[in-house]
């Protein structure tokens, strides 16, 4: 492992490695690398090792900013890479203070690094585990014999309905979002075929046709923004309004490591490239035929979208049900 993680790019490939795995988020894969990067880490000092951490941290995040599409599983956005270097970092910050408190006294640095991996490797199990905790309060509020929207496929969403169907034994009935441009949301009808629920995929343009015959909606998300709002595969923001609109609650399912410290004004102050759907060359250039095709809409279109708070009924997470005005007290805990 140790050769695997010498240097930015070594840590850049054992992240994207640890992303092949579809149950490892994006956060806890960029934790377990940068994690392994502390492991095999040869600087003699403090200010060594940390200048060393930061040129790998922001080696991930510059590598989060390179356009490729997508596949299912893999992270959609920038806000799911900051969501973890920033969980990593203040950990080490804050580890990394504590230390120095204690720099008079007979501690060394190596000793520093065996504590702070050790404390990695708690904090690992306990994300491990933040899926389940998030699928078990979400299934709370699926009702018995109620009809459920989802976007797409999001893990965790998935497993709030395995949750309720197979731990709670309740009765529902699900209609998926086809998810473009990738179609997950085809995956996901099928994953749940196979668990025995029954479910239909939709046309995301169908979702103001179908929304007034359920009881609710369920969307994960990609990361919980300061003020409670989501960034979530794009589609997500038309769905919220949509079911605003009609009266359906919305429910935002999300781990706690998703959590994180920017506050977007509206759908292009993302931490991530402004798609270049939004602006037009000039209506004099000579266009090629292949400019609409599906290949040019995937690389040109966002992959994920914003939806402001008013619009998320309850965030459904580890921590518990909170509203979205609680995101901001729960990374104030987090980050103090």
């Amino acid at each position: 492992m140790a050769e695997s993680t010498n240097g930015e790019t070594g840590v850049i490939s054992l992240y994207q490695t640890f992303l092949q795995d579809p149950e490892i988020s994006t956060p806890v894969a960029i934790f377990k690398a940068l994690t392994e990067f502390v492991r095999d880490n040869a600087a003699p000092t403090m200010s060594e090792f940390m200048e060393t951490l930061e040129g790998a941290a922001q080696a991930i995040r510059d590598d989060s900013q390179k356009p490729r599409r997508t596949v299912q599983g893999q992270h959609k956005a920038t806000i799911a890479t900051l969501a973890g270097v920033d969980l990593f970092m203040r950990f080490v910050t804050r580890n990394a203070h504590d230390f120095s408190v204690c720099v008079l006294s007979t501690k060394s640095f190596d000793d520093f690094k065996d504590h702070l991996l050790s404390r990695a490797t708690l904090i690992l199990e306990k994300a491990c585990t933040a899926r389940i905790k998030a699928a078990e309060i979400g299934a709370e509020f699926v009702q018995d014999n109620s009809v459920i929207l989802v976007h797409a496929y999001s893990r965790v969403v998935m497993s709030v309905l395995y949750h309720a169907a197979n731990v709670q034994n309740k009765r529902f009935k699900v209609y998926v979002t086809e998810g473009r441009p990738n179609s997950e949301g085809l995956n996901a009808v099928k994953a749940l075929k196979e668990a025995g629920i029954p479910c239909r995929a939709i046309l995301d343009s169908a979702v103001g046709y179908i929304v007034d015959k359920v009881d609710m909606v369920f969307v994960g998300a990609e990361g919980v923004v300061e003020n409670g709002g989501v960034i979530n595969q794009v589609g997500t923001y038309q769905i919220a309004l949509v079911a605003n609109t009609l009266g359906k609650p919305v429910y935002a399912v999300a781990e706690s490591y998703k959590f994180v410290r920017v506050y977007p004004l509206n759908q292009y102050d993302l931490p991530a490239a402004t798609p270049e759907i939004v602006s037009f060359t000039s209506r004099r250039k000579s266009f090629s035929s292949n400019e609409d095709s599906e290949a040019s809409l995937e690389a040109t279109n966002p992959s994920v979208d914003y939806t402001p708070p008013q619009y998320v009924t309850l965030l459904l997470t580890d921590l518990g049900v909170l509203t979205p005005s609680g995101v901001s007290d729960e990374l104030i805990k987090l980050y103090l």
